[in-house]
């Protein structure tokens, strides 16, 4: 059974020079990197105005960052794993069972 959700993968070159996926790769890690920093930021803004810019400058970070991912899933470089139902049923008792003892 194949537990793997990708596209046919869009061959590059490979060699030691850099190519459309590596650069795609550096971006993505890069835009995700860039995005934990701006949430410290807005958790640290000393006013609401920085707060606002720091706001305005992440979201646009994590639409590009989606944009990213999906343009690399979409060339078959970046695949997921399907889960099964017992999985997700699991995951799922698991934090409802946190989200119960947090409120208890």
């Amino acid at each position: 059974m194949n537990n793997q959700i990708t596209n046919p993968k869009v061959e590059v070159p490979t060699g030691i020079t850099c190519n459309d996926k590596d650069y795609l790769n550096s971006l993505l890690s890069c835009l995700k990197e860039m995005s934990k920093n701006y949430v410290m930021a807005m958790t640290e803004a000393s006013n609401e105005c920085l707060y606002e810019k720091h706001k305005q400058v992440f979201l646009s970070l994590i639409a590009l960052q989606r944009e990213v991912y999906e343009l690399m899933f979409r060339k078959g470089w970046y695949a997921l794993e399907k889960a099964d139902n017992q999985k997700i049923s699991q995951k799922l008792q698991m934090l409802t069972q946190e989200y119960q003892d947090l409120n208890a």
